[in-house]
C-alpha cells in the first residue's frame, strides 16, 4: 500500500488502511486459504460465531452473542442450528433461566477453531515478523480501542430514544 499523502493526517490514513485491510480479510479467498490450510469446511459466519462464543469463554446466551456480534438475535439462533448440525456448539438449559438456553462450543468446534486460528496465526506472525512486541502491543492497544468504540456506538444507536428525541 503506498505511503499517505502528505496532506493526510494519521487518523485519515489509519482509516483507509483499516478499510482496505477490512476488505482484503474478509475475502472469500483469503478464508478459503486459510480454511484450506487449517484443513476444515466451516464457513466464515460460522467460525465468526465461534470466535465470538470463545471471547465469551466458550459458553453464552444467544442473545449475548448477538449482542457482541451486532447482529439480531433470530440471525444468531439460526446459525446455532446449522453449527448444532455439524457438531460445532450445543445448547443447554440455562440454570438461572429456564427459558433462555445457553450455546457451548463442543469439543470438535474447539478444536475446528483452533485449526483455523492456528493457520490464520502463522500466516500474520510471518507478515509482522519485521515489527518488535512493542509495536505489535501499541497496534494491538489502538485496535482494541478502535473495537470498543464501535461496540459503544452500535449500543447507543440501539438504546431506545425519549420522547422528542
Amino acid at each position: 500500500m503506498p505511503d499517505p499523502a502528505p496532506h493526510q493526517d494519521s487518523t485519515a490514513a489509519l482509516q483507509r488502511v483499516l478499510g482496505t485491510l477490512s476488505y482484503l480479510l474478509t475475502r472469500s479467498r483469503a478464508h478459503e486459504r486459510h480454511a484450506s490450510q487449517a484443513g476444515i469446511t466451516a464457513g466464515r459466519s460460522d467460525l465468526h460465531l465461534l470466535m465470538a462464543l470463545d471471547d465469551s469463554g466458550g459458553v453464552s446466551r444467544v442473545g449475548d452473542l448477538a449482542a457482541l456480534m451486532m447482529v439480531e438475535p433470530p440471525h444468531v439462533t439460526r446459525q446455532i442450528s446449522q453449527l448444532e448440525a455439524q457438531d460445532l456448539v450445543e445448547r443447554t438449559p440455562d440454570e438461572s433461566d429456564r427459558r433462555a438456553r445457553r450455546v457451548a462450543i463442543t469439543p470438535h468446534g474447539r478444536a475446528v477453531l483452533e485449526s483455523f486460528q492456528a493457520a490464520r496465526l502463522a500466516g500474520l506472525r510471518q507478515a509482522l515478523s519485521d515489527f518488535d512486541d512493542a509495536d505489535l502491543d501499541t497496534t494491538t492497544a489502538v485496535l482494541d480501542r478502535l473495537v470498543e468504540y464501535v461496540r459503544d456506538k452500535h449500543m447507543e444507536e440501539l438504546r431506545p430514544r425519549g420522547r422528542g428525541a
